[in-house]
């Protein structure tokens, strides 16, 4: 049974209940009843005064919360006085403090560990999560990690700000099960009565492959359409979700610098509209040009180790925590960062060295060796018309590595639309794979998918192209374009590989089938749920 398919189990915004009232700072039940968990949040951050929110967040250093762990985000572990007071005298008790923005991650080995992460508003005591096989039986309690980021004051943006990030890795699950979990801390136990609606639910992966779905896609935002975008997936009832980057939009600027409009609340309310689907799907996000957040560590990727936990088996996890890999069932995933290669923005380029680069020829070679089919994610644009159109970076460090190991699907973000090529190979169309057709990566080549239309505003196509997809085809075999260079200039194309295209929003669901004769059935569907795509995979046919 897929996670999609269980009883909803959204936590409530409650606030505080009649027979449990908190003076002074907590939310009235009539208003709380009714008030979203942003809502609830940004309520009680304005009846605070900044003392009690500087206290607050001293509290939570003083209390012994991991500071180390806060350094190692970019983040300090004491406020900007340096005092750090007794945990007692947070006037916030546990009690008026509900947790939210659950989102789920895999390990390394999806068949045996999640990782669980939430946000709380104000420093808490104590924070846990308890698990177990059935919703009323949480026996195991797990100590939860926090991580405390601090942003300090953007002039002429907003005041400083702290938020708290909290973390449980979970190990030795069994595969193929169903487990239940609550998020708690002190004043606030998931397995009572009054917060038993807060309780989540996630699956291991398989001990053997067998058939799941996937989906995909990358420049979310928070909008009313990624929301819409979201419950159309959850519909789908995927094993996991793949963020090809540019998340949140914290960052509006996206150059990765420090002069960027930057608005590190947006996490909030991103991660409370996300839950709806990240507390039983696990969000595998990678790294995009609006995600480097340059106020916390020298490459901006602080906020990300903060918020996030990933699998951290990339070639440097804890600077670069969106590059790793992982194998569900007989499919090999592997995510890249796209801003250490990109020609467009240069703020992140080289700064792996090469070393990404290298771990990526390593790794897609031990995954061809493993698994039926092999995915790739990044956010710049491999092969894309619209907007951005392709970055040449990318294609001088990582295509011909995709060629080498015949890579079976790649997917970008960055352009906000969607559009998919033919079968390319060596730069150019190797086979033509209008709607509903198959092709074979070790004989055509390799499609690349853009999947950015996942809720941010919509771009367009070069003048006189025109949308071609599921029952509008309006296909032109030439489309004028242009590609990034390494000077960071435009260089002008002709080509002939776009060859689906719309400007909705949008995402990629994709069906692995395992067995005697694998293959992926790649669909993509509209905000309506409305297929305006699809194309299969197998190899060696």
């Amino acid at each position: 049974m897929r996670a999609g398919n269980f009883p909803d189990m959204t936590a409530p915004s409650t606030g505080t209940s009649p027979e449990s009232p908190v003076p002074d700072v907590g939310i009235p039940y009539e208003l709380a009843r009714d008030m979203s968990m942003a809502e609830q949040y940004e309520y009680l951050r304005t009846r605070l005064t900044r003392r009690r929110a500087l206290v607050a967040a001293s509290a939570f250093a003083g209390g012994g919360v991991l500071a180390g762990c806060a350094q190692a985000a970019g983040a300090p572990s004491r406020t900007a006085s340096g005092s750090s007071p007794s945990p007692a005298t947070s006037k916030v008790p546990g009690s008026a403090v509900t947790p939210f923005g659950r989102h789920l991650a895999f390990g390394a080995d999806p068949k045996s560990q999640m990782r669980i992460s939430w946000q709380v508003p104000f420093a808490v005591r104590k924070p846990y999560i308890r698990v177990g096989p059935t919703p009323w039986t949480l026996s195991r309690r797990i100590e939860a990690e926090v991580r405390h980021l601090h942003t300090p004051g953007l002039a002429g943006q907003r005041a400083a700000l702290d938020q708290y990030y909290l973390h449980t890795a979970l190990d030795r699950l069994h595969p193929g099960t169903t487990y239940y979990y609550g998020v708690g801390h002190e004043g606030f136990d998931p397995a009572s009565r009054e917060r038993h609606s807060t309780i989540g639910h996630f699956r291991t992966a398989p001990a053997h492959p067998e058939k799941f779905v996937f989906t995909a896609f990358g420049d979310q935002g928070v909008t009313p359409d990624a929301l819409a975008n979201d419950k159309v997936l959850l519909g789908r009832g995927p094993a996991f979700h793949l963020h090809a980057g540019d998340i949140c939009y914290a960052d509006g600027t996206g150059h990765g610098q420090k002069s960027d409009v930057y608005d590190p609340a947006a996490w909030d309310l991103f991660l409370k509209q996300t839950e709806t689907v990240a507390r039983t799907v696990p969000w595998m996000v990678t790294t995009g040009n609006h995600d480097m957040e340059a106020w916390y560590s020298p490459n901006g990727y602080g906020g990300q180790s903060a918020r996030w936990t990933l699998p951290g088996n990339g070639f440097d996890p804890r600077h670069a925590p969106g590059a790793y890999s992982f194998v569900y069932g007989n499919v090999g995933v592997v995510a890249l960062d796209a801003n250490d290669v990109s020609y467009e923005i240069p703020a992140n380029k080289g700064y792996s060295e090469g070393r990404q680069t290298a771990w990526l020829d390593k790794r897609l070679g031990e995954l061809r060796r493993q698994v039926d089919f092999v995915v790739v994610f990044f956010h710049h644009c491999a092969y894309s018309t619209s907007t951005h159109a392709s970055d040449g970076g990318v294609r001088d460090a990582w295509v011909p590595l995709f060629d080498k190991h015949q890579v079976d699907l790649v997917i970008n973000g960055h352009n906000h639309v969607y559009e998919r090529t033919d079968a390319v190979k060596g730069g150019k169309v190797g086979r033509r794979v209008p709607v509903g057709a198959s092709t074979d990566p070790t004989r055509d080549g390799i499609v690349y998918v853009t999947a950015g239309g996942a809720g941010k505003s919509l771009y367009s196509f070069p003048d006189g192209v025109q949308d071609s997809y599921e029952g509008r085809v309006t296909r032109r075999e030439a489309v004028e374009t242009f590609h990034w260079t390494k000077s960071g200039r435009k260089k002008a194309d002709t080509v002939e590989w776009s060859r689906v295209r719309y400007t909705g929003f949008s995402f990629l669901s994709v069906e692995a089938q395992a067995g005697p004769s694998p293959r992926l059935e790649v669909s993509a569907l509209a905000q309506s749920g409305e297929r305006i795509d699809h194309f299969e995979v197998r190899r060696g046919t």
